[in-house]
């Protein structure tokens, strides 16, 4: 791996409590001058989360882009406006497919370089922090740096189920423009597990989150003391906080097949009790500015973007020229004629809109229509969900009805109460992804549950996709195998 351009940014001044990571470049700094104070140190840090939010990583691709479209979630038509046409139908020699993969690739390791030159500054940053703050920016470093290389891996290698022993991709551990070597999966799996694992170990004693007065909730003040205390130390969901970090090695070790470890990581964040499931009166409300559509408060992790009204908005919301979905293909994924009826998901994430191809069904799940809101506009990055999820599939093969009544919490908590319940694992697999894949539209995840599992999955018009290496394994950016790097 080698880095092209890697930009280390000092940040303008932080103007309010509640936008703390509205931040903007101000100057590039060299990287002697960045760390010799300790408000280096947190723009540094700061950066790391606002680099991320950029429209070719989390701001957008990684969201609602080329991950949901490989599953399946939304149709584009033969006119394709917005170059997604080839993808839907895994045309990898797309030139737009290719682009937008080697942004991405670029982009996740802009992120880890900045990263590593934290963690090659931050001990030896003396008196400039004292001994928690360095911690708990060590800590959410090395955290940044796993989530990172688990998403490289998790586009551009096999998954281990279907093929354990095959290479992986370059862990990159120090800021070098030199190359770094590719590692094989298992090995890859095992630095990322290593890195979260000490972050766990460095951020459970400071991280502010852990505190027992620690309120989750809204970010008005009545609700939260999440706006509490020191700037820096302030919304610690929008940050990979412990919680975050440890349902992110929950999905990381149930994706490495080790399910016990996976297990009690989920049972950790669920029974922590630190992240309550939203209202109904919140979810449903019929006032836009006091509607909860994000599920805010059930967040273990997730990117402020006050700016992603132009690259996400315009991706799902600006007419014929947008992702969406047929209604009658939606109304399948979420099962309107049976169980899903129901299902709030369904009711509050989508609306139909008119075309003049005879009308679509828009997402809705970022909509904001003003500054007045019960919460930040936040992209979801991992949720309580989630961690029922794990827990419900990594239990299954010792306590089948346990693992059903994970799932059935989930789907009561999204207007669904009837419980279901099944001897066969089979059906049991089958209704899990089946809820993921609602619970997790337009956020890029749905694609990573089918690759995990090796396991087909239902395409436009009703027809089946089979698992292949040809669809799971993206290819590299040419510049990548030019160095030799594979």
């Amino acid at each position: 791996m080698r880095y092209n351009i890697i930009l280390i940014c000092s940040m303008l001044a932080l103007a309010s409590c509640s936008k703390w990571l509205d931040v903007s470049p101000k100057s590039e700094v060299s990287m002697d001058l960045l760390f010799t104070t300790r408000e280096g140190y947190q723009d540094a840090l700061n950066g790391l989360y606002s680099r991320s939010v950029k429209e070719e990583l989390y701001g957008r691709e990684l969201t609602a882009g080329t991950l949901d479209v490989l599953a399946q979630n939304y149709l584009v038509d033969v006119v394709d406006r917005i170059g997604f046409r080839q993808t839907m139908l895994f045309n990898y020699k797309d030139n737009n497919f290719i682009n937008r993969q080697k942004s991405v690739w670029a982009g996740l390791y802009n992120v880890i370089a900045n990263a590593n030159l934290i963690l090659e500054h931050i001990d030896g940053s003396g008196g400039l922090l004292d001994a928690g703050e360095r911690d708990l920016i060590k800590g959410e470093a090395l955290a940044m740096r796993a989530w990172c290389h688990f998403d490289v891996l998790r586009q551009f290698a096999a998954a281990p189920v279907a093929a354990p022993t095959a290479p992986g991709i370059p862990y990159v551990t120090s800021f070098s423009k030199g190359t770094t070597p590719v590692y094989t999966l298992r090995q890859v799996l095992d630095s990322v597990i290593r890195d979260l694992s000490q972050a766990r170990e460095l951020l459970k004693t400071v991280d502010p989150i852990m505190k027992p007065g620690y309120k989750v909730g809204y970010t008005t003040p009545d609700s939260s003391t999440e706006v509490s205390g020191p700037m820096f130390l302030q919304h610690r969901r929008h940050r990979l906080n412990y919680f975050a970090v440890t349902g992110t090695l929950a999905r990381v070790q149930l994706y490495a097949g080790n399910h016990a470890a996976a297990l009690a990581l989920a049972k950790e964040v669920i029974e922590s009790n630190k992240f309550p499931w939203t209202r109904q009166t919140d979810f449903l409300n019929p006032d836009d500015q006091q509607k909860d559509r994000i599920l805010y408060k059930e967040l273990l992790f997730g990117l402020y973007a006050p700016n992603m009204t132009n690259p996400l908005f315009d991706r799902l919301r600006n007419g014929e020229t947008t992702l969406n979905t047929p209604p009658g293909e939606l109304r399948t994924i979420f099962e309107v004629g049976g169980p899903g009826a129901e299902d709030f998901r369904y009711k509050q994430w989508f609306s139909q809109q008119s075309s003049s191809t005879g009308g679509y069904m828009r997402l809705e799940k970022y909509s904001r229509n003003s500054d007045k809101n019960l919460h930040e506009l936040m992209i979801p990055m991992l949720r309580l969900s989630e961690m029922y999820y794990i827990a419900a599939e990594s239990i299954y093969d010792t306590n089948p009805a346990k693992a059903w009544d994970y799932l059935n919490t989930v789907r009561k908590q999204r207007g669904m109460g009837v419980p279901l319940n099944d001897p066969a694992k089979s059906v049991f697999l089958g209704e899990l992804v089946k809820d993921a894949r609602k619970e997790f539209f337009g956020e890029g995840q749905i694609f990573y549950m089918y690759k995990r599992l090796n396991r087909a999955w239902p395409g436009m018009g009703g027809n089946t996709i089979q698992p292949s290496p040809q669809i799971f394994v993206f290819p590299w950016p040419d510049d990548e195998l030019a160095y030799g790097n594979r």
